[in-house]
């Protein structure tokens, strides 16, 4: 075999495993999806920056790290930030002594709302993994997660 080809089943054995990581965020986002919108109304996006807000330390976060918490944009952080204030589950606040600062926090209704919908989430993830295991293919990668 020659060099060339030791190299491109390197590439193909890398992209055939993000292929494979690819179905497995695929299966569990699906499935986290339906359930939480259907049961609390949140996205899994949502979920995911209530959840980052509510484990912060001190009080309060900056738009830059919501956007790294949930892998979005900085334009769709503010979006999304917008949606939930508008929800009232949580709330902007502009820092007094830091003029970069517009801060984020959750309000008790989004503390509730988490609180309520984290089961759902829990459970759900476990079981599209348990699900995910018994596909050869993701098998191993499942193993990786839990």
């Amino acid at each position: 075999m020659s060099h060339m080809g030791i190299g491109n089943d390197a590439v193909e054995i890398r992209a055939q495993g993000w292929r494979r990581l690819a179905a497995l965020h695929g299966l569990i986002e699906t499935a986290l999806e339906k359930e939480l919108q259907a049961a609390h109304q949140l996205s899994v996006v949502e979920f995911t920056v209530l959840d980052a807000l509510s484990r912060q330390d001190g009080w309060h976060m900056r738009m830059q790290q919501l956007a790294r918490a949930a892998a979005l944009s900085s334009s769709a952080t503010t979006r999304l930030v917008t949606r939930l204030e508008d929800r009232g589950l949580l709330t902007r606040i502009l820092c007094a002594d830091d003029r970069r600062g517009i801060y984020t926090e959750l309000t008790a209704a989004g503390q509730r709302l988490l609180a309520e919908a984290r089961p759902a989430h829990d459970r759900v993830l476990e079981a599209s993994l348990s699900q995910a295991a018994q596909i050869p293919e993701l098998e191993s990668l499942v193993s990786a997660v839990t």
